[in-house]
């Protein structure tokens, strides 16, 4: 049993990781960012210039801005500027109006906006904004390491924060430690009331990927498979998992005006950290507190991951967060610990190696392979069948597994990421 210090402090490792967001995360940072220091600044800057991070580039140049109909950051940045409130946090457009919009896009139209990318940067998620007035007034902000972290604030030149930037190692150092068997226990054994929380991600997720199924964003893989595809797929548990989990990405990536409940500052992994679940969970006719325990195993294995990975890599957040919902279909279908390994073991052996190229509505597709890949671990983990420590870059330890597929994540494919970026802006 997880002692009840080290459950606190989980507790609330989970309620910093998994929260609200509208619109993808990357774009939704540099608005926050530009919001921030637009109040600093006290008026509507004339000028705003924006240095990121290449990781952050890549996730902001192809995404839908919710209640825009507009992809890629310049509308995200003079929204964040004309309507954001830095209070939000992930939520910061969520003022947007079609009035606001109008006035971006001419904002944008008047030369106001400049963005650059910091080959420098101290970390994979950056984003340094400047903002001045026709005065020579100046203020900064500068987010790093994680979505929301501020770790410069200049007024003017006059210091009111300043933190070091510690790169991405050091993303966690203030989480607990885990590993697969404390995130196992902590899901199964603690109090259920104390978890039922992540209900709301349940009930958000949900809600966007309705809006989806009735609607037409980004490519609506969600729908075509619902609407079309019932004849290849059936009406069938996978069916019903892959088509809820593309639709909320769908949604999300095609700029829905919608929240979604993000997990590790990446709504598309808290997507696809909880769909599978729901879906899978009613199908099964589990009860409300099954679900819940799967939930939180889903979500935290994916935060476990993150920890080792960083928030920002070449390797897909979908890889991830669909190694969660498999762990949480193994325990939805009466499986042990044993079987859970077996099932992150697998997913390990597949998808290790999926690239990010950058936050789209693409995304879905990608997604949709995680969902189905889930599945079938699961089902070969139930049936007593794992990828071998003789296979691959598979480890007889599970957590040993899991950080090679971290280690390849954060260390082999950079050059891999320098190359995806030097593509997407030289096309």
């Amino acid at each position: 049993m997880v002692s009840e210090s080290k459950r606190e402090k989980i507790i609330a490792l989970i309620n910093r990781e998994v929260v609200p967001a509208i619109g993808c995360t990357e774009p939704v940072a540099v608005a926050l960012c530009v919001a921030k220091a637009s109040e600093l600044l006290g008026v509507l800057p004339a000028r705003i210039e924006v240095a990121l991070s290449g990781n952050m580039l890549k996730n902001a140049m192809g995404v839908g801005i919710p209640g825009t109909g507009m992809i890629g950051l310049p509308i995200a940045m003079a929204l964040g500027a004309l309507v954001g409130k830095s209070e939000y946090g992930l939520e910061v457009l969520k003022d947007v109006t079609p009035e606001a919009v109008e006035t971006g896009t001419r904002y944008i139209s008047e030369g106001r906006i400049s963005i650059s990318h910091d080959e420098t940067a101290p970390s994979k998620l950056h984003v340094d904004v400047t903002v001045s007035d026709d005065d020579g007034n100046k203020a900064r902000a500068v987010i790093s390491c994680e979505h929301t972290h501020f770790i410069l604030l200049q007024k003017n030149g006059e210091t009111l924060l300043c933190e070091d930037a510690t790169g991405d190692a050091a993303e966690s150092t203030d989480d607990v430690a885990l590993d697969l068997a404390t995130v196992y226990e902590f899901a199964t054994e603690t109090p259920v009331d104390e978890i039922s929380f992540i209900l709301e991600a349940k009930r958000l997720n949900l809600a966007a990927a309705e809006t989806a199924l009735s609607g037409d964003y980004g490519h609506s893989l969600g729908a075509t498979i619902r609407n079309y595809g019932l004849k290849y797929y059936g009406d069938t548990p996978v069916e019903h998992m892959i088509s809820y989990t593309s639709a909320a990405c769908d949604a999300r990536m095609g700029g829905a005006p919608v929240a979604v409940m993000s997990n590790s500052g990446s709504g598309n992994q808290g997507i696809t950290a909880t769909m599978p679940v729901v879906s899978f969970a009613a199908d099964m006719e589990a009860g409300e507190e099954q679900t819940i325990r799967a939930l939180i195993l889903s979500h935290l294995t994916s935060i476990y991951i993150k920890q080792s990975l960083g928030r920002l890599s070449a390797l897909c957040g979908c890889v991830v967060a669909s190694t969660g919902a498999s762990a949480a279909i193994v325990y939805l279908m009466g499986g042990g610990f044993s079987e859970v390994c077996s099932a992150v073991k697998n997913m390990v052996a597949n998808l290790t190696g999926m690239i990010c190229d950058g936050a789209k509505p693409s995304c879905a597709l990608k997604i949709s392979s995680g969902v189905s890949t889930a599945m079938m671990s699961a089902m070969l983990a139930m049936n007593g069948k794992c990828v071998s420590s003789a296979e691959g870059i598979i480890s007889e330890d599970v957590d040993a597994t899991i950080h090679n597929l971290t280690s390849i994540g954060r260390e082999a494919m950079n050059e891999t990421d320098r190359l995806v970026l030097q593509i997407m802006t030289s096309k």
